[in-house]
């Protein structure tokens, strides 16, 4: 390991970029950490689950993996929308109570991997916002406009 290169808890290679993976919500735009992705899927058949939260409502079935499938406009607060032909699940790993779990995340549509800066981070305002201010790790700029950075592990947890 290069002891040059800093490393954070944020997946970051350089100590100024930030390697995500953009996706959409609804209007919102926000950017997942790479290092936590492991696949992006088509829409699959879910299997509710009776007294799951309302955010974690069903599982799925990947390669042989039954995964809990987690709708975050659901616990940011927003309008839930039908599936739409960009509709895809990013699978991700998080370390819950320190364990690794896999968890698909429905996002409306997929941008791209890309690099963000972190030299634009914003701290999340505290008033003007609808989501727990918990669930957003920062806020920074993307093509000249704001994204959301949200904290995996407490939305999920």
């Amino acid at each position: 390991m290069n002891p040059d290169i800093k490393h954070d808890s944020v997946g970051t290679h350089a100590a100024d970029s930030i390697q995500v993976l953009m996706v959409g919500l609804g209007d919102e735009t926000f950017a997942l950490d790479a290092g936590f992705v492991r696949e992006i899927i088509d829409p699959v058949p879910a299997t509710r689950v009776a007294g799951a939260r309302a955010f974690l409502p069903s599982v799925i079935n990947v390669r042989g993996n039954v995964i809990p499938l987690a709708d975050l406009r659901i616990r940011f607060g927003m309008q839930v929308e039908a599936d739409s032909a960009d509709t895809r699940i990013v699978v991700i790993e998080i370390d819950i109570g320190g364990d690794p779990v896999l968890v698909g995340v429905i996002a409306d549509k997929v941008y791209e991997v890309t690099e963000i800066s972190r030299a634009n981070v914003q701290q999340t305002p505290r008033v003007g916002m609808h989501w727990r201010p918990e669930f957003i790790r920062f806020i920074t700029k993307w093509r000249e406009e704001f994204v959301i950075i949200p904290n995996m592990e407490r939305i999920l947890s």
